[in-house]
């Protein structure tokens, strides 16, 4: 099988450089094509990161060499690829009308950034919770008058840490959420090397952050209607973000209720017994196993849990009932692996699986 052609927009960022590493060698996806800012086209990819590479493995050689495209060079970055990445650093106006417009170009476009979470007919997927709501993708191609066309995104990292884990709890309808998240400095794009300040420090504000904690999981939960993705009305979520002195790793420390009280064994029963899409597809960058649940008391950590199914698990503990909520536990995913460019690779998987992004 001939690979995928596949370019990345962004690609000298910290998440372009993840999508980088995680394509080496990927079965279905081959890179191509990197693009990124004015100041870095016309280099080398090496030159163009510079010392700027800020993931533990080093660079891959297939890439070292790939001349950096600018990125609003739409027409000439599209032209070689099948599909893009999108991991531009702009304003959100900037990035929603480039996105579209290499969409225009009957490129798709799978996005790590924020601009078209609330575009509604723009699914925003959790392969493992709603790949149902990539229906609406002929609805938008509709819209944007394209024939393959589309945009596609990836919800806020710091929500896979405790979304996948009320989903498995569907049946027991929750009702009030409660998560305070302890996000680690890469969610910001950041190393301690280039962001001293946060050595030995908390900061208790995350910008923009509470309001996607609590709403983007009601749009992954909402209904398709008329080639719209409608928000569900429950749960009720409530959350306080907060920044860490950690590299890697989303932690949530989550209250809930329900409207029909599980017990603590049907909650480990059904984390336990999850999956989903990807799972059943046996899709190359899913886990194995999408949830794990760990008894040992001072379980998840970060050091120890992150890299759960090469990152793309989810790992929880700490179940046992409250006083004011019926229950309560803690939460972990690694942010960059699942909730951002792995998570986005992943989508990009099950789109081709499902017909949607094929060779141009």
């Amino acid at each position: 099988m001939s690979k995928l052609k596949v370019g990345i927009l962004g690609g000298t960022g910290m998440v372009g450089q993840r999508f980088v590493a995680l394509l080496e060698n990927h079965p279905w996806f081959e890179v191509v094509t990197v693009a990124a800012s004015e100041r870095s086209a016309g280099k080398t990819y090496e030159e163009a990161v510079g010392n700027r590479w800020k993931l533990n493995t080093p660079m891959p050689e297939s890439v070292k060499k790939l001349i950096v495209k600018n990125v609003n060079s739409v027409d000439e970055v599209s032209q070689g690829v099948d599909f893009v990445f999108s991991a531009v650093d702009m304003t959100k106006e900037e990035i929603k009308a480039i996105e579209e417009a290499y969409a225009k170009t009957e490129t798709p476009v799978v996005s790590n950034n924020s601009a078209h979470r609330w575009t509604p007919d723009v699914p925003m997927v959790v392969p493992e919770i709603n790949p149902e709501h990539l229906v609406v993708i002929e609805d938008q191609k509709k819209r944007l008058g394209t024939e393959r066309g589309f945009i596609v995104v990836k919800p806020n990292c710091s929500i896979q840490s405790y979304t996948p884990a009320l989903h498995a709890l569907k049946e027991f309808e929750p009702k009030i959420v409660v998560a305070t998240t302890y996000q680690a400095i890469s969610g910001a794009g950041k190393t301690f090397k280039d962001w001293p300040e946060m050595i030995d420090n908390v900061i208790p504000y995350i910008g923009g952050e509470e309001e996607k904690s609590e709403q983007e999981p009601l749009k992954i939960w909402g209904k398709v209607e008329n080639g719209e993705i409608v928000k569900a009305a429950a749960p009720i979520i409530t959350t306080q973000c907060i920044r860490v002195p950690v590299s890697d790793g989303h932690t949530a420390a989550v209250f809930v209720s329900f409207e029909k009280k599980p017990t603590k064994e049907q909650i480990i029963k059904a984390w336990k017994e999850y999956k989903g899409l990807p799972q059943e597809l046996n899709l190359p960058s899913a886990p194995e196993h999408f949830i794990q649940y760990l008894e040992e008391d001072n379980r998840p950590q970060v050091k120890l849990d992150k890299d759960y199914e090469n990152g793309m698990g989810i790992s929880l503990g700490r179940l046992r009932e409250d006083r004011v909520y019926h229950y309560k536990f803690v939460g972990l995913s690694h942010n960059t692996l699942r909730g951002a460019a792995g998570g986005a690779v992943l989508i990009a998987e099950l789109l081709k699986a499902k017909g949607y992004i094929t060779s141009k």
